[in-house]
């Protein structure tokens, strides 16, 4: 297989230009940052680094990687260039800290605080992830700081082209609606650990559309671990059947949890099998 970088050649750059080789032209030799082949690159370093050093990935989310020893556990989870470590102890995560520093160039931040825009607080019995701080900036951005705030939200996810008026209205609201929510976080807490579903479904509830919309949330240590909500791909003819493609979806999710947990050490094997609540009797059969 040719090497993707042999292809990436370019005129030489003013300021650059070698006397005698104007005529030269230049070929990229390393990955650089925004070349759509950068994802790929450093994925597959930073995978090689890892299972090298003795990790192995989580089959259901390839950002995630784990390693048991003798001495424990630790866990490291991806997002791009940043990386949140747990462990069972500190020991095994200053030695996993040493490794990576090793293999590239990092910043230790020590105990996460803040990480992609959630803060992280510690509690007595357990963790609360809120984004108090980023609702604060995104207000004090766009002047809406001294807006009184409102009980409810507005859907815009909906309309992402062709704005006007009336989704500009939308977007005020929402952020009135932040501030409302200023000071709200999610707390987890180490019981109940278990994890359970609870799917619902709404049937057409407007009369200029044909597709119902399903919605499901999976709690975890008190609070909620995944949720969706979206409008469903077919044509359900009743209540029912509305119910039931939400269930299917949410009986999805459910099972990639499920896989999820498996990989994890600190978890019970085999996991046991996920309750889904759902408020249709005719569902429950």
């Amino acid at each position: 297989m040719v090497n993707w970088m042999k292809r990436f050649i370019w005129n030489n750059q003013k300021g650059f230009i070698v006397l005698g080789k104007e005529k030269k032209v230049c070929r990229l030799i390393k990955s650089l940052y925004g070349l759509k082949q950068a994802p790929k690159q450093w994925h597959e370093k930073f995978d090689n680094a890892m299972m090298s050093n003795g990790f192995r990935i989580n089959e259901s989310d390839k950002c995630v990687y784990v390693k048991n020893t003798t001495s424990g556990y630790v866990i490291v989870c991806l997002y791009v260039d940043d990386m949140l470590i747990m462990g069972s102890n500190n020991d095994i995560i200053k030695v996993t800290k040493r490794m990576l520093n090793s293999k590239f160039d990092m910043k230790d931040l020590g105990v996460a605080d803040v990480i992609l825009g959630i803060k992280i607080t510690r509690t007595s019995d357990g963790l609360v992830l809120s984004q108090s701080h980023y609702i604060k900036k995104v207000l004090e951005k766009f002047g809406r700081y001294d807006d009184s705030p409102v009980k409810t939200p507005v859907d815009l996810s909906r309309y992402t082209s062709n704005p006007g008026e009336d989704h500009w209205k939308a977007i005020i609201r929402v952020l009135r609606y932040l501030k409302y929510t200023l000071n709200y976080g999610v707390h987890y807490t180490r019981y109940p650990a278990v994890l359970e579903g609870y799917s619902d479904a709404n049937w057409i509830s407007d009369t200029n559309d044909t597709k119902s919309t399903s919605g499901y949330v999976f709690t975890l240590g008190g609070a909620a671990v995944s949720w969706k909500s979206s409008k469903q791909t077919c044509i359900a003819r009743s209540t029912m059947e509305s119910e039931f493609i939400a269930l299917d979806k949410a009986g999805e999710e459910a099972e990639w949890l499920r896989h999820f947990l498996e990989d994890m050490p600190m978890w019970t094997k085999p996991v046991p099998p996920i309750c889904i609540h759902c408020d249709s009797p005719i569902s429950d059969w």
